[in-house]
């Protein structure tokens, strides 16, 4: 989806259409941007900036708070419309997802229409516009989705890999940050091609063990397939305070509201966790977690119990706190807390 937050709030109000826009904190309390609109990102401003930073580059910004609850709803759409082309939807977050349309419900034999049939619908029953790439692996769609934003469509059909290949720098690369970037430019690795032709075992000494997967991308291979139900391993919330905190009763709060919803997650799905994590960013941006393994629960005290009890370990009672996340990992069943008396085969084995 095209800058999907602020795209919401454009389309919900005319007001704000055609002009520069971001979706976050205020500025005069550090207030973070968490989406820009187009004319926004014509200035400089992009999603994680600080507001006041925003606000400089772009004096005429308009400012709105998130409405999550509305992002979510506009996100359930969109993806029902998926699913009902393709049962083969991967999620990456609310906004964006692979889909294999190798087989869909419109019995199109080429993707290409299908991404245009699909853009043309998310626009007409949602008012909201997407960008499309298609291709023959998750790594060169995953590209091309970007490449002409917003309300794109960019195809690169098997016979166009090696040009668009060509033409990428290193950082296209899956997995290539800023700071792997920087130690590859700083061996003359510049483009995607260069990874090619650079020494395996140089690779490896700069990038560890991602040398063989880049490799592998900068030849254009991606086998890994659109996997639609992904074992979930973590759940949890976190949120970003528009003022930071300051109090310890209002932080153990907090933190216990988060609990409370991770644990009634689990008990929606009738499963159980051994470890409840919290996250703590500070004021300076300094950011940690600690975390607490013991038996399985879901049970509410508990998963709330654990969760404040690891407040101790911070300095949340001593300075002051921007951002605080609560989640739940290492989950089983109700099963495994009751193994069987004996295992199968135990007659054979006496």
């Amino acid at each position: 989806m095209d800058a999907f937050y602020a795209s919401v709030e454009q389309r919900d109000d005319p007001s704000l259409r055609g002009k520069p826009l971001a979706v976050g904190g205020r500025p005069d309390r550090r207030g973070v941007v968490a989406a820009a609109s187009y004319e926004a990102r014509a200035f400089g401003v992009h999603s994680a900036m600080s507001m006041a930073k925003a606000v400089r580059l772009c004096p005429s910004l308009q400012i709105v708070p998130p409405d999550f609850p509305r992002y979510k709803a506009a996100s359930m759409a969109v993806f029902t419309i998926f699913r009902e082309v393709t049962p083969l939807v991967e999620p990456l977050s609310l906004d964006e997802a692979y889909l294999d349309v190798t087989d869909n419900a419109w019995g199109e034999r080429l993707a290409t229409p299908v991404a245009r049939r699909l853009k043309d619908r998310i626009r007409a029953e949602t008012g909201l516009t997407a960008s499309a790439g298609v291709a023959p692996n998750k790594f060169l769609a995953k590209i091309a989705s970007g490449w002409k934003k917003p309300d794109g469509l960019t195809v690169i059909s098997p016979e166009r890999v090696e040009p668009f290949l060509q033409q990428l720098p290193v950082d296209a690369l899956w997995g290539v940050g800023p700071v792997t970037a920087r130690k590859l430019r700083a061996r003359g690795i510049e483009r995607l091609v260069d990874v090619r032709a650079a020494e395996l075992e140089m690779l490896r000494e700069t990038v560890g063990s991602l040398a063989d997967w880049l490799r592998q991308l900068a030849n254009g291979v991606d086998d890994r397939p659109v996997v639609p139900n992904r074992e979930v391993k973590s759940s949890g919330s976190e949120n970003t305070y528009v003022e930071d905190l300051t109090e310890l009763d209002r932080i153990r709060t907090e933190v216990s509201e988060m609990a409370a919803d991770a644990a009634r997650w689990l008990a929606r799905r009738a499963i159980l966790a051994r470890t409840v994590t919290i996250k703590v960013r500070y004021s300076d941006f300094t950011t940690i977690t600690r975390s607490h393994t013991d038996l399985p629960t879901r049970a509410e005290p508990d998963i709330v119990a654990r969760a404040v009890q690891l407040l101790a370990k911070t300095d949340a009672d001593r300075r002051p706190v921007r951002l605080l996340g609560v989640s739940v990992h290492n989950f089983c069943d109700d099963a495994d807390l009751n193994p069987p008396d004996r295992l199968p085969f135990d007659d054979e084995a006496s």
